[in-house]
């Protein structure tokens, strides 16, 4: 299948698209606000610029995007017919940066959470999100949990 939008067209909408400040952060981190927790955004001074930081429960949220994150499974994931093998190597280079910002993260002794976009659609499953990820910053002593709106 050929790509129905020119180059130009592409590039403009691809020049859209958010590198932070993303409508799944936002949502994630009203609701936390809303419940009292405070924190930080995008921290520079950590790997990865994490998302937000809630230093008081020593804990780190990433919400990554399911395409360009490589969510499994998840129908969001699903690579472009065209430039298949540019986009195969994007997304692998981002999936091993995400791996080693991890890793350095946890063995600076930060707790991690992941919470995939495809969460923060529905308000079921935002709400079911948030319900997790605030018992899970507040009580749970699990080193990492990943959230999405997926069954597993």
């Amino acid at each position: 299948m050929t790509d129905f939008m020119t180059s130009k067209q592409r590039s403009r909408t691809m020049s859209k698209v958010r590198g932070y400040n993303t409508k799944p952060e936002k949502r994630i981190r009203s609701h936390l606000h809303s419940q009292g927790f405070r924190f930080r955004i995008n921290s520079p001074n950590l790997p990865g610029k994490p998302d937000i930081v809630l230093k008081k429960h020593n804990s780190i949220i990433f919400v990554h995007g399911c395409f360009w994150h490589n969510h499994k499974g998840c129908k969001k994931s699903k690579l472009p017919d065209t430039r298949n093998e540019f986009w195969k190597n994007k997304i692998a280079g981002t999936v091993m940066r995400d791996q080693r910002n991890i890793s350095d993260l946890t063995k600076q002794g930060w707790r991690i959470a992941v919470v995939w976009e495809c969460g923060t659609k529905k308000k079921n499953d935002l709400e079911n999100i948030i319900k997790k990820l605030s018992k899970w910053i507040v009580e749970e002593k699990s080193k990492r949990i990943e959230l999405s709106g997926r069954k597993t």
